[in-house]
């Protein structure tokens, strides 16, 4: 049978039904994992033996992990040559709620290091290529799990996402991803990046197998000081829903006015007249803070950062360097010097100053403040529409290593993604055109649409992402050259 043609939902019926076996199944994505992954090189680490482990025994369908979440013995690396041979002896806790839902894992799916920067090209062990054209990025630190998907190497993904991480990737890999509120998806031995900023999720192919997953994760969490009660599962009444009628949904202005490729902006401008065509108000109004997420965003998170990443001494965690040492600062010196990549050492160095005695509340606390405004910017607009739409990222994906020595162009990528995040609101993204790259207009590269709800309402958030995707037959479309 060929599983690269159905959803999560329809190869877990397949399995309920007896029309397939569960290692049918599972054997079906490691021999597409092992004929395709050598060119696309998203795992750095592959399940082969889940027949000799209780644990990982699959019941219903395999995803892949980010390598960013604890998985009970095995090597979890966050791509980082600190962590290369590290075996947590836990599970987080939203894997341990896939297992106790009798998911299994096909392992590791390569990152940026730590989680960090843009393109997928700074991990310690693999560049990823995106499978629609191989000469360009995934983009971002998910952007593995988005070309592991998109390629069909799995049904779905796990990740995290932080500033976008998994919306850009998802994106330009044309498949859905999508963002709980944070607090929604517990944290607990998800290695931290931006502790206020993390939030676990999902990569998949359809809207639904999103909430499918969503209902499985989601969970109150007392292990986890940010996680939030938990809320009843999604209604399935929700997927009979063939319109828009009654939903006002608003775009805002700032985002149309910089960075947006003309051809990106033509083609959102064609999913909100879509959108229209399905009874939906559409509304404009402004979001004033919208200006400065940026800033806000490049202040907060690298602090956190440099926090998080201070536990990666060898006494904590992490490798020892052999160099002799006469103080602690020196062991501290050493280790972090040889293990740690180019992108986590510039955050540690640039951005713990913010939090020094003398800049904290120039920099940091400033910062704070201004994050307040931007989540009452969104209160204030959600008293008026129901939902907000605007592109993901600025431009289709671009060349591997085109932008490596511009780390600046690329951190004002992200101007469509910081706010929300800033906010802890639910997104998610839907196909909603293919756009021709500024660079070669005969690469036709995919252009998604996020969509944006108030925190905690993701079954609205669904319900609109649905009735657009099936509205459109975008989400059908796969790259080519990955067929069995």
């Amino acid at each position: 049978m060929n599983f690269k043609d159905l959803s999560l939902e329809q190869i877990i019926n397949e399995i309920k039904t007896g029309k397939t076996s569960r290692k049918e199944v599972f054997d079906y994505f490691q021999k597409r994992i092992e004929k395709y992954d050598p060119k696309i090189k998203s795992f750095n680490f592959v399940n082969k033996d889940w027949l000799n482990n209780n644990e990982w025994i699959l019941y219903w369908a395999p995803i892949a992990v980010k390598d960013i979440f604890c998985e009970k013995w095995v090597v979890t690396t966050c791509a980082s040559n600190m962590l290369r041979d590290f075996k947590p002896p836990y599970n987080s806790t939203v894997i341990q709620k896939l297992v106790d839902e009798a998911m299994s894992s096909l392992w590791k799916v390569n990152m940026d290091e730590f989680a960090m920067w843009s393109t997928s090209e700074s991990s310690a062990l693999n560049t990823t290529i995106n499978p629609w054209w191989t000469n360009r990025i995934p983009w971002g630190s998910s952007g593995w799990s988005a070309a592991c998907v998109a390629a069909w190497l799995a049904p779905a993904a796990l990740w995290t996402d932080t500033w976008w991480s998994i919306r850009q990737p998802a994106s330009m890999c044309g498949i859905v991803w999508f963002k709980p509120s944070y607090g929604r998806n517990s944290r607990y031995w998800v290695m931290a990046m931006a502790s206020s900023l993390d939030c676990p999720g999902t990569l998949t192919k359809t809207v639904k197998d999103s909430a499918l997953l969503y209902d499985i994760m989601n969970w109150y969490d007392s292990k986890e000081n940010t996680s939030l009660p938990w809320k009843d599962q999604i209604n399935p009444k929700i997927w009979d829903s063939k319109d828009l009628k009654w939903i006002k949904i608003w775009v805002p202005k700032e985002y149309f006015e910089e960075w947006l490729d003309s051809s990106v902006k033509e083609r959102i401008a064609e999913a909100v007249e879509k959108m229209k065509e399905l009874w939906a108000e559409i509304v404009e109004i402004s979001l004033p803070m919208t200006k400065y997420a940026i800033a806000t965003y490049y202040i907060i998170m690298p602090a956190e950062v440099s926090t998080n990443l201070s536990r990666y001494d060898w006494i904590r965690f992490g490798h020892n360097s052999l160099e002799l040492y006469w103080s602690t600062d020196e062991l501290f010196m050493h280790n972090r010097e040889e293990w740690f990549g180019d992108e986590a050492k510039r955050r540690i160095v640039l951005w713990s100053y913010v939090l020094s005695a003398w800049y904290y509340d120039a920099y940091f606390k400033k910062a704070t403040q201004i994050r307040t405004l931007i989540i009452e910017d969104f209160n204030k607009a959600f008293k008026q529409v129901d939902a907000i739409i605007s592109p993901v990222a600025p431009s289709v994906a671009w060349k591997i290593w085109e932008k490596m020595d511009d780390p600046i162009k690329m951190y004002l990528s992200d101007a469509y993604t910081i706010p929300a995040s800033l906010a802890w609101l639910p997104w998610i993204s839907v196909p909603c055109w293919f756009a021709e790259s500024e660079d070669d207009e005969k690469e036709l590269l995919p252009v998604w649409i996020q969509i944006l709800t108030p925190r905690l309402e993701e079954e609205k958030l669904f319900e609109i992402a649905y009735v657009y995707e099936q509205a459109t037959n975008f989400a059908k479309q796969t790259p080519s050259g990955y067929e069995d």
